[in-house]
């Protein structure tokens, strides 16, 4: 897997609107998430559709208050291991919010946003494990200054207001496979 022009080339490519320029050009910091649209349900086409903007809101009554809201993440790795690609690494995408990480604040400045098609409670696959393995070591490739250290849940940067990537991610089987590489 690599990276050109900030995409990667063997992954399904889904244009978001929602990025604008890096105001550094600098990626230092992976940031691992989870979505579910509806909530605990996957499968489903309607993580794209809030990525891209076109989200049909009268799809799912949960859906009344993400009315106009512009979000995404660079990626997506879906419960059997597709990856999906919404932003060009080398823009940033929206996904981390109100954010810091050492003293910094706006991390969608320097992150990269990974999302995991889960709940904080559900297990995730070995297949997003696998694949997120995959991705991650790309990104170390493309991005000399990220590494192991500089991989954080959104609970990490935005405590208190976000909970993801959840109970059920298993930092230390990710860690572990990375060291494998």
């Amino acid at each position: 897997m690599r990276l050109h022009k900030g995409w990667i080339q063997e992954c399904r490519q889904c244009v978001s609107p929602h990025f604008n320029a890096r105001p550094k050009n600098e990626v230092s910091l992976l940031v691992i998430h989870n979505i579910s649209l509806p909530a605990g349900q996957f499968g489903l086409p309607y993580i794209d559709q809030l990525f891209q903007g076109c989200l049909d809101v009268q799809a799912d009554e949960s859906f009344c208050d993400l009315q106009g809201l512009e979000v995404s993440a660079h990626f997506l790795i879906r419960r059997d291991g597709e990856l999906v690609q919404y932003v060009s690494c080398d823009d940033r995408a929206w996904h981390a919010g109100i954010s810091t990480f050492e003293g910094r604040t706006g991390c969608n400045d320097f992150a990269i946003g990974i999302e995991l098609e889960g709940t904080d409670t559900t297990t995730y696959t070995d297949a997003q494990y696998e694949r997120l393995r995959q991705l991650t070591l790309a990104l170390f490739d493309a991005y000399p200054m990220l590494n192991r250290n500089l991989i954080v849940g959104h609970s990490d940067i935005a405590p208190g207001r976000k909970t993801d990537p959840g109970e059920s991610f298993d930092w230390d089987r990710y860690r572990a496979s990375l060291d494998e590489a």
